[in-house]
Parts: structure tokens; C-alpha cells; sequence
């Protein structure tokens, strides 16, 4: 079994930057599939941004999110720059030994408690 925990949320203005972390216990995730995904108040869970030896973006997370993996700390990443109030959310990190289709939350068998991301404009 894997746990995943998130941590980083917080409030920002737009504009700013936050940095999320997502621990992994149980076993090593390094050859696993791991994907940011949020969750706004009343809308369904969406990909953000994915991760297995290539890193995978939404267009709306290109240019302005980037996403990593420290294999030696069994932790991933993503970093948060130039926030929107549209990117505000719960923001889960998951994992899977196989992905088929990255943006389908059901694809991913592991997933975190969340963490809460609030921009103001």
C-alpha cells in the first residue's frame, strides 16, 4: 500500500507562487505514474499535471505550473507560479503503477487527503 500526503496549500493573491509537496510512504514510487489533480467547490476532479518519466501538462497549467519528482526523497512536486482565482481548489496528488489516461482520476489507484489552494484577485 501507498500513502500519499500533500502539503504547500495555502492563501496567495494572484500573481503569486506556492510550491505543493506530496510524500510517499509504504513503498518507492519511483516508477509510478503521479498526477496533481484539483477539485473546486461544486466541479468535478480535473487534471493539472502528471508526471512518470516525462512531465504532462493541461494548457491551462503550461508555461505557468511546473512539476518534478525526488526519487531519493520518494516525494513529488508541483511548483505554482503566476496564480489565477480559477486555479483555486483542492489540489490531491495520486499514484498508479499504470496510467492509460492521464486526465481520468479513476486511472489513478492511490490519492492524497488534499490540500487547499486560494488565490484572490
Amino acid at each position: 500500500q501507498v500513502q500519499l500526503a500533500e502539503s504547500g496549500g495555502g492563501q496567495v493573491q494572484a500573481g503569486g507562487s506556492l510550491r505543493l509537496s506530496c510524500a510517499a510512504s509504504g513503498r518507492t514510487v519511483n516508477d509510478d505514474y503521479m498526477g496533481w489533480f484539483r477539485q473546486a467547490p461544486g466541479r468535478e476532479r480535473e487534471f493539472v499535471a502528471g508526471i512518470h518519466y516525462e512531465p504532462y501538462y493541461t494548457d491551462s497549467a503550461k508555461g505557468r505550473f511546473s512539476i518534478s519528482r525526488d526519487n531519493a526523497k520518494n516525494t513529488m512536486y508541483l511548483q505554482m507560479n503566476s496564480l489565477k482565482p480559477e486555479d483555486t481548489g483542492v489540489y490531491y496528488c495520486a499514484a498508479s503503477p499504470s496510467v492509460r489516461r492521464w486526465a481520468t482520476p479513476g486511472e489513478f489507484e492511490y490519492w492524497g487527503q488534499g490540500t487547499q489552494v486560494t488565490v484572490s484577485s
